[in-house]
């Protein structure tokens, strides 16, 4: 019996073992099947995602060159170094090599080991040795990102053409931000898988798009040239003590920029700790009363309108009445009996308010917009400003201003539209559209094969005749051959003209500030160049004659010389 109750009880034990092992079974079976069927694509992603990482492929911006291949700017590599204290392994002989290489103190790589964060940055933006530094390391829970960087080789010197690029990888300002998008270039992708300690695996992507990298520029812009023009703009501001001041340097025939310079400036190495006022290109987007200079585009509107001719003859007595305004003349005197050849040369405000309301309002501002004046010049740098012109009809427009805006006063434009404006007539009559980019080069990223946009100038419009724009040039040389001498340069014929603007305050024109000026193209007969100069508040002389005109000089000499533009009895005798 007790054999007998003992096997029972040993048979009721077996059969629930029995029944136990067939429900584990079932329930690790059908866990089985849940994870392995219905949990699958889940388990898979979060498998994928333990196992990958996505990683984005920053797109190389493109390079900006000179016209004759300089680097003005160009991507280098910089480091960002960064820990996962949960990954790290090497305490303090990790903490002391990192401290040796980042310059750093060791009890603040130790504060990040120590960190409860996952992720703990340790130094931002360090060069591409110290960053390759410690990679080598390959410690673990350590990471080193690699940072685009943008580096411009020459500084300041064209820090207004070509602008800046933030730390977020965005272009302003310039070429830089006119062009941001063609300079991009487009972000690529890749999956890879990482180890333990949170590091790449050095195995083959396990999914791959490449970046593309960004359209490379190369500037219509001279370097040598933006010397030239930087350092005669340097000593001017220097010798006539002027507070800041403007050159630009174009070629009239085609409407490339050849030097843009504007000083104070910045380091766009630095641009971070410059002044925010002098980031944006003062020759597109700064607003001032160009003055005499001016005179220019009366005088064509005036000879292509059939109003006036070379020897038309105006009895100046030294003031003129223009709706209900009394216009005089800078040194305050009447001439008597002059010509309008003599009235450019003099730079007559009286004759310049008798042509413009000789002509009347409706021809008069025709003309200014035929030259540009009022709206963009759509030139290819960031910031332009259009300018200001108030037009008849405007509820701020007065009569007066017919007078006043015949010689430059009343009415504002920026450096880029008085120079293009003025190129029109070095141009033969024809107005062109500025522009700073000359190529545009990309590349495939698969075939490393380059494709070249070269950009060709653009005509925008007839402002004036040809025969006009001959005629105004004979008159222009004259103005500097018998007025604005110190801007003559032995052997060139020199066509320009002297600006001296006041300076508007909130209560009227100041008593003693001006900005001097100075607008000049040569050789006369086959204008190569045409420069503007513009100096803000000199003191040594308030005269753009005395100021702009000497340092027009000094750029046009070395011009002549760079240029190799050969005097013009020797110019002229070589032709067939």
């Amino acid at each position: 019996m007790v054999f007998g109750k003992g096997s029972t009880i040993y048979s009721r034990r077996l059969t629930l073992l029995v029944v136990c092992l067939v429900v584990a079974v079932t329930v690790i079976a059908g866990r089985l099947v849940y994870y392995q069927i219905f949990m699958h694509d889940d388990l898979e992603e979060w498998y994928h995602e333990q196992r990958t990482w996505e990683k984005t492929i920053p797109a190389e911006r493109g390079d900006i060159t000179d016209v004759n291949g300089h680097l003005l700017a160009l991507d280098t590599i910089q480091w960002d170094v960064s820990v996962s204290p949960p990954l790290v392994i090497g305490g303090k002989d990790l903490a002391r090599n990192l401290s040796d290489i980042l310059s750093i103190p060791q009890t603040t790589v130790l504060t990040a080991f120590d960190s409860d964060a996952p992720w703990y940055p340790l130094a931002k933006g360090v060069g591409f040795e110290v960053g390759e530094s410690v990679r080598a390391l390959d410690a673990g829970g350590v990471t080193c990102d690699p940072i685009p960087h943008r580096y411009y080789p020459e500084g300041s010197l064209l820090a207004h053409v070509v602008g800046i690029v933030n730390t977020t990888g965005v272009g302003f300002y310039g070429v830089e931000g006119y062009y941001d998008q063609t300079l991009r270039g487009i972000e690529g992708h890749k999956t890879v898988e990482q180890g333990p300690n949170g590091n790449e695996l050095p195995l083959l992507p396990i999914e791959e798009i490449l970046s593309e990298p960004g359209t490379s520029l190369v500037l219509t812009v001279d370097r040598n040239i933006q010397f030239i023009a930087a350092q005669e703009l340097g000593k001017a501001l220097e010798e006539y003590k002027a507070e800041s001041g403007t050159v630009l340097i174009l070629d009239p025939q085609t409407g490339a920029i050849l030097a843009n310079v504007s000083y104070p400036s910045f380091d766009p190495n630095d641009f971070v700790h410059a002044d925010p006022e002098l980031l944006a290109d003062p020759a597109v987007s700064d607003m001032w009363e160009p003055g005499s200079i001016f005179k220019i585009i009366t005088w064509a509107a005036a000879l292509d309108s059939g109003t006036i001719s070379p020897g038309t003859t105006f009895y100046d007595e030294g003031a003129l009445e223009v709706g209900g305004r009394i216009i005089r003349n800078w040194n305050r005197l009447g001439n008597g009996l002059v010509t309008m050849t003599d009235g450019l040369v003099m730079s007559l405000n009286t004759v310049a308010a008798f042509i413009s309301t000789s002509m009347g309002k409706e021809t008069f501002y025709t003309y200014l917009r035929r030259f540009g004046f009022g709206i963009l010049t759509d030139v290819d740098l960031q910031s332009e400003g259009p300018g200001m012109m108030k037009l008849p009809g405007d509820s701020t427009w007065f009569p007066s201003e017919l007078g006043t805006n015949s010689f430059g006063q009343g009415i504002a434009v920026t450096p880029m539209q008085m120079i293009v404006a003025v190129s029109a007539v070095a141009n033969y009559g024809t107005l062109m559209k500025p522009y700073a980019v000359h190529e545009l080069i990309s590349t495939d990223p698969e075939t490393g094969e380059e494709h070249v946009v070269q950009v060709q100038p653009m005509v925008v419009r007839r402002a004036v005749s040809q025969e006009t724009a001959q005629t105004l040039t004979d008159m222009l040389v004259e103005v500097v051959d018998r007025g604005a001498t110190l801007a003559q340069v032995p052997g060139y014929r020199i066509a320009g003209k002297t600006g001296t603007a006041q300076v508007p305050t909130a209560y009227g024109y100041h008593e003693t500030d001006t900005i001097a000026s100075f607008v000049g193209f040569a050789p006369a007969d086959d204008p190569q160049f045409i420069v503007l100069v513009k100096l803000d508040k000199p003191r040594a002389s308030p005269w753009g004659s005395q100021t702009a005109a000497p340092t027009f000089r000094a750029i046009a000499e070395r011009l002549f010389a760079y240029m190799q533009i050969p005097p013009d009895e020797i110019r002229v005798a070589e032709r067939p």
